[in-house]
């Protein structure tokens, strides 16, 4: 099952939606820290506590924020 997105690749800094598989559904703003390897991106969220929580993404899995947020 292939994807048929162009691929997209945000600058360190850029605030973007991620949607993973095991969110279903949901999707959380987060913020792009640095590239890593193999297609992937580092990225900071707020974790359950409240707390910045920094995470290794797969690229596919993130979207521009839609313009009508701020």
């Amino acid at each position: 099952m292939s994807r048929s997105r162009t691929p997209w690749f945000p600058d360190a800094g850029t605030l973007v939606a991620f949607s993973g598989r095991s969110q279903k559904g949901q999707v959380r703003n987060v913020r792009v820290i640095a590239e890593a390897s193999a297609g992937r991106m580092v990225v900071e969220a707020i974790g359950r506590k409240g707390v910045p929580v920094r995470l290794t993404v797969k690229r596919e899995n993130l979207a521009p924020m839609q313009p009508s947020l701020f």
